[in-house]
């Protein structure tokens, strides 16, 4: 059972979808809930007894028994072990918030969930730059009808720009894959970084030109300015359970870059080593300054939530771009707060939208909430923790990667940037708060009172903040252990590529 876990992650979400889509789950509203949980928990089970196995090591799935690098290979080690949990934490807190009504708003709701998920965990689980192609082509696919689900003219427009920019984003990808493949004979991850130093002339030029290309793909994914633009819309106008789900869909950008830029071209790469560096430092910063400057001009909850997650790229794009172990493990650290404590604002903003009438979620005078004291509750939690106000996570991810800038110049440009964009999310949250739970109007509260299934969900969320903290010992010295293992791959060569380079 232990050999199979890393296609688990994959295979369990993908049956599960295909199962409700036939009878007789697909007939049945109230099946189609029930099953799609237990996929979803049976998803979550597997991706934590896969975090416990990689106490022996990086575990390696081939594909069919055709050996690395010429076959299909899964790698499960730290940084996507922990990244599948994410994912399926947050499958089953968007399923469980959809199962108070979201879900019937439209056709297909679960299957495409389950389909995104099994996209996500594959990007994550896949040792092959193709392979990564391949699934983030099917969590796009997913991701564009789950943005559409329910209709309505603002979520037709925005998909629409999402569909464009990842049609055009998809074929650079392959462009870039084609010119990789071209030059190094292989799109074996691990395999790619043992010959890019062996390079020279116009290969050497090619593989450059190939792997910005690739930091052009993955920063669109991310929406790393300038390629940001597409985010705010599209997450402000998603259904709140889907707006949740996509929360992790940037930190598969980031996490594309971590891994082709850290282990292809990171320091054993020869002349070409951290050549993106240059790049990625001034698009972090700048990054971090519009995400900022948006929150400070949102009109609502759900458009300042898109732009804290904006704000939380450019976050770790700086632990990218400082090129070590230590910024890498804050980097990790603060992935896993900022995705789930995001996730959970979408949802908040969407149970305050639902007792504040046609004012919904906006900025503006309107009558009292119907339950203001457990909303605005849910509410502080949330905006002390993606503030970075101690003690919750946000404070140690900040502090962790504030202490990782220990050089005069990194600390000279990190520290100031970082820190007031925490001291103006804490502005723009503060000025959402007073708002929207104290500025009202005569009129009666009159909206429904939030269901079990949402408060199940942001509870499941919003327990990050303190056990992201209780536990953070452990936590730092596992995000620490994933940090050495993505930036010392040579050392794992004889298990990552067991018959030797190609």
């Amino acid at each position: 059972m232990t050999a199979h876990l890393p296609i688990l992650p994959i295979l369990i979400p993908m049956i599960g979808a295909l199962l409700l889509l036939l009878p007789p789950l697909c007939g049945s509203p109230d099946r189609q809930r029930a099953a799609a949980l237990l996929f979803s928990a049976l998803t979550l089970l597997v991706s934590i007894l896969l975090l416990q196995v990689q106490q022996q090591g990086i575990q390696l799935y081939v594909l069919g028994d055709w050996q690395p690098p010429f076959g299909i290979v899964l790698v499960a080690d730290r940084l996507s072990s922990l990244l599948v949990l994410l994912t399926s934490v947050l499958g089953l807190a968007s399923i469980l918030y959809a199962c108070a009504g979201d879900d019937r708003t439209g056709s297909y709701f679960h299957p495409l969930v389950l389909f995104q998920i099994m996209g996500i965990n594959g990007a994550f689980l896949t040792g092959d730059a193709f392979n990564l192609f391949v699934f983030f082509e099917v969590l796009l696919i997913a991701s564009y009808a789950l943005l559409i689900h329910g209709g309505g003219k603002q979520k037709t427009q925005a998909s629409f720009h999402y569909v464009a920019l990842n049609l055009v984003g998809s074929s650079l990808f392959l462009f870039a894959l084609g010119i990789l493949y071209g030059t190094l004979g292989t799109l074996n991850i691990t395999d790619m970084s043992t010959k890019i130093a062996a390079l020279s002339g116009g290969e050497k030029t090619l593989a450059r030109a190939g792997g910005l290309l690739l930091l052009v793909v993955f920063g669109l994914k991310a929406a790393m300015l300038p390629l940001h633009f597409w985010l705010t819309r599209t997450y402000a106008s998603a259904s709140a359970p889907v707006a949740a789900l996509f929360a992790i869909m940037t930190k598969v950008g980031i996490y594309s870059i971590f891994r082709i830029h850290t282990v292809v071209f990171g320091e054993n790469a020869g002349e070409l080593a951290f050549m993106a560096q240059p790049w990625i430092w001034p698009l972090a910063l700048l990054t971090l300054v519009v995400g900022s400057i948006g929150a400070l001009a949102s009109p609502n909850l759900r458009e300042l939530t898109a732009n804290l997650v904006v704000i939380s790229v450019g976050t770790l794009l700086v632990s990218i771009a400082l090129q070590n172990e230590d910024a890498t493990s804050a980097g990790l650290y603060y992935l896993v707060h900022s995705t789930l404590v995001c996730a959970a604002l979408f949802l908040i903003a969407d149970l305050i939208g639902q007792q504040r009438g046609k004012a919904a979620d906006r900025f503006v005078v309107s009558r009292r909430v119907r339950q203001p004291a457990l909303l605005g509750v849910l509410f502080f939690v949330g905006a002390m923790t993606v503030a970075g106000i101690p003690p919750f996570s946000g404070f140690v991810g900040k502090v962790l990667l504030l202490q990782a800038a220990h050089g005069t110049t990194e600390m000279l440009w990190v520290w100031p940037v970082l820190l007031i964009s925490s001291l103006i999310a804490i502005i723009a949250l503060s000025r959402a708060g007073t708002t929207l739970f104290w500025r009202r109007s005569t009129d009666k509260s009159q909206g429904e009172v939030a269901s079990p299934w949402h408060l199940a969900a942001v509870t499941l969320l919003l327990l990050a903040a303190p056990m992201l903290v209780v536990l953070g010992g452990p936590m730092t010295e596992y995000t620490r252990e994933a940090a050495h293992q993505l930036h010392s791959v040579p050392i794992h060569l004889p298990v990552l590529l067991p018959g030797g380079p190609s």
